[in-house]
Formats: C-alpha cells, sequence, structure tokens
C-alpha cells in the first residue's frame, strides 16, 4: 500500500505561543493577559444592528468587494482623518479580518525568491505568509528598548529582490508607532523604486499621548505603492467577528481582488450592513484612543506595585514589561510560571522573534476590566 504523505509548506512551524498560553491559563485558571482581545462588553447599539440586520433579511451574499454604502462611509472616514481622496469602488475591499487581507496582499505581490523585509519583533502571521508564497523574509531587529527602526540597517538590506516592506503601526507587539522621521526614511529609500509596501494599521485609533497616527494613506507618494490593512474588530471591541479592510490603489486592488474572489467570496452580510450605519457615530472612533490609553495608564499606575519595568507603549493594545532586575529565567519559562504559580498569562517577546532571543521581557494586554487588571497585578506583586 502506497504511503500518501505531504510535503509542508511550513515545516518549522508548530504550534503558536498564544495556543500553548491560553491553554495553560485555562488549565490553571489564570488571568489572560497574553491574547489581545478586550474582556468587557462592546457597544450594545451596533449589537442591536446586527440583530436588526439579520431580522430585515440582510443575511445573503453582499458584493464580493464589500457592501457598497460601507465602502462609501470608509471612504468618507479616510477624507476626514487623512485628508487622503480613497475611490470607495476600486479602492477598498471588505475582508474576513486584517490578518486575512495582510495574506492577500502578500499573495498578491509575491513571487518565489523575492525578498520582504520585515521588522522584529514581528506579529506571528508575517513571516509565515511570506514563506507560503515561496518569498524570504529578511530579518531586521527594532532597537531595544524603544524598538525604533535602524534606518540605516534597512538600507543595507535592500537588494535587487526587495519586492515589499512590511511595516506596522501602532505595533504588535512593542506598542511603538511609526514618527514623522520614520516617514522621510521610508521616502527616501522606496522612491523611484519598485518596492511595495504593506502597512498594518489596525490599531490606528489606538494611539496615544497626542501622538498622530503616521498612515500611509496621509502621503499620495507612499500610498500609490502601498496595501493598507485595517481591522474593525480592534476599533469596535468585537476581534471575534474577524471582519476588516485593504485599501490600496486601484491597480493593485484590482490584483488583489483576483486572490480575494477565490478565496473569500463574500464577508458576512448582517455586520457589514451594522457597521454601515454605526460607522457614522464618529465619536465612537475619535474618542477610542483617549479612552484606551486610560486603560494603559492605569495598569501603568498599578503595575509600579510589582518587579516588573514598563517600557514605553504609545499604541495598540499591549506593553511590553521588562523583568531584567528580577530574574534569569528566560522568557518563555517565567510566561509559564508566572502562568501555573501565580494565575496570570502572558506572551514571552521572544516569540515574536523568529531566533531565539531573550531580552527579559513579557507581552502584557492592558484592554481588560479594571477589576481585571486590579487582580492580575494582585497576583503579580507576589512574584
Amino acid at each position: 500500500m502506497p504511503v500518501i504523505t505531504i510535503q509542508s509548506k511550513l515545516p518549522n512551524v508548530g504550534t503558536t505561543i498564544f495556543t500553548v498560553m491560553s491553554a495553560l491559563a485555562a488549565e490553571y485558571n489564570a488571568i489572560n493577559l497574553g491574547q489581545g482581545f478586550p474582556d468587557f462588553m462592546m457597544n450594545s447599539q451596533l449589537v442591536e444592528l446586527v440583530n436588526k440586520a439579520m431580522r430585515a433579511g440582510n443575511n445573503q451574499y453582499v458584493h464580493m468587494n464589500g457592501l457598497p454604502s460601507l465602502t462609501e462611509r470608509l471612504a468618507e472616514k479616510m477624507q476626514l482623518l487623512y485628508a487622503a481622496a480613497i475611490n470607495a469602488t476600486d479602492e477598498i475591499t471588505i475582508t474576513p479580518g486584517g490578518t486575512y487581507a495582510i495574506y492577500t496582499a502578500l499573495t498578491t505581490v509575491l513571487k518565489p525568491g523575492d525578498e520582504v523585509i520585515v521588522f522584529e519583533p514581528a506579529y506571528d502571521s508575517y513571516i509565515p505568509n511570506i514563506i507560503i508564497n515561496g518569498a524570504i523574509p529578511v530579518l531586521i531587529p527594532l532597537t531595544y528598548p524603544t524598538y525604533s527602526i535602524d534606518w540605516e540597517l534597512v538600507k543595507t538590506n535592500i537588494s535587487s529582490k526587495t519586492k515589499m516592506i512590511m511595516l506596522n503601526t501602532p505595533h504588535n507587539p512593542t506598542g511603538s508607532i511609526l514618527s514623522s522621521f520614520d516617514i522621510e526614511q521610508l521616502r527616501s529609500i522606496v522612491k523611484d523604486t519598485g518596492i511595495f509596501i504593506l502597512s498594518d494599521e489596525v490599531y490606528e485609533h489606538l494611539i496615544f499621548d497626542n501622538r498622530q497616527h503616521e498612515s500611509m494613506l496621509r502621503y499620495p507618494d507612499l500610498m500609490e505603492r502601498s496595501f493598507v490593512c485595517f481591522s474593525f474588530g480592534k476599533t469596535y471591541h468585537c476581534t471575534g467577528w474577524k471582519l476588516g479592510y485593504c485599501v490600496a490603489p486601484a491597480a493593485l486592488t484590482k490584483e488583489f481582488r483576483k486572490v480575494h474572489q477565490f478565496n473569500c467570496f463574500s464577508c458576512h452580510s448582517p455586520v457589514q450592513f451594522a457597521l454601515e450605519k454605526f460607522i457614522n457615530q464618529k465619536e465612537q472612533y475619535l474618542q477610542l484612543g483617549a479612552a484606551i490609553q486610560q486603560k494603559r495608564d492605569y495598569f501603568q499606575q498599578l503595575m509600579q506595585q510589582t518587579k516588573f519595568k514598563g517600557l514605553p507603549s504609545y499604541g495598540s493594545y499591549f506593553q511590553l514589561y521588562s523583568y531584567a532586575d528580577a530574574s534569569e529565567e528566560n522568557e518563555k519559562e517565567l510566561a509559564i510560571r508566572l502562568t501555573k504559580e501565580y494565575g496570570v498569562a502572558t506572551i514571552p517577546l521572544s516569540s515574536f522573534y523568529n531566533k531565539e532571543k531573550d531580552d527579559k521581557v513579557l507581552r502584557f494586554c492592558f484592554v481588560k476590566k479594571e477589576s481585571t487588571l486590579e487582580e492580575a497585578v494582585n497576583r503579580l506583586m507576589k512574584f
């Protein structure tokens, strides 16, 4: 009998640390500050709008590109926020989540042997998405402890094979953001080249301390070569809905949709009808950064009672904390021990690197109820 085998396209990929830590958190009844999702209720009006859309019969396929009235509202929003003239019909595609948009953009562009600049620590899907397309990730470390980009190092890693630069701002897992200096450096590098940009901006509204979100949408010369990916889940506290969108120039969007149409013909209809109405409540996203900053600040205040030292976080759901003065354990060992012995689950920063790295840093998600954060810190004070 012949043996049926499969040659893995991702031979070095196993169970992710997120799955491991979430399973441990459940087993030991730990507070899960590892995975990035809120533990508080989302807006009840938005929930009701989805229910209303279902009851009204809006349960069949909408257009492959997304509900037209929703993409129109999104184009209006981009004009308001970034003075960006985006064509709702030809330049916005609704997708089943931001991660899907990222994968589809990479698949649209990459061919075997292409190189992609990736900054580490990096969101865990980036490198596998590149490899599965036969391309080569060129890994550039962000500068500890600010996790800023070393642009001179970027320049030395640009080659004739460089097809794309991947950006993430606000950054998961570090909470760092791009600055105007970063934008100028990026402009100088890609000018007069065929290099694409993939900008992961799912945390666009979760930005703190009166900083500006440096979206690619602000800069026409960068936008002309960009796929910019967003998430409704991060904006409206509904990560489980898995709905996002990709914005790109018409010529790039045309190719993006060729991949999209054979992978996800249409996204969840009732949610799109609900969002089309709810997105008009601008305060829901305009005030989001300040609201989430309050949680970051409160968590920082609480954590001063522990042995962990906070590193700067200017956006996202996350803040990094160093334990270098408290333990010599490596990050994974300590993350597991904190879960088992102290009942708090975190994510080791080393899991966001392709190769082993140990800066004695853990990632905490602070987008939780105050009572959750208080109980977590009470437990961590015993460490």
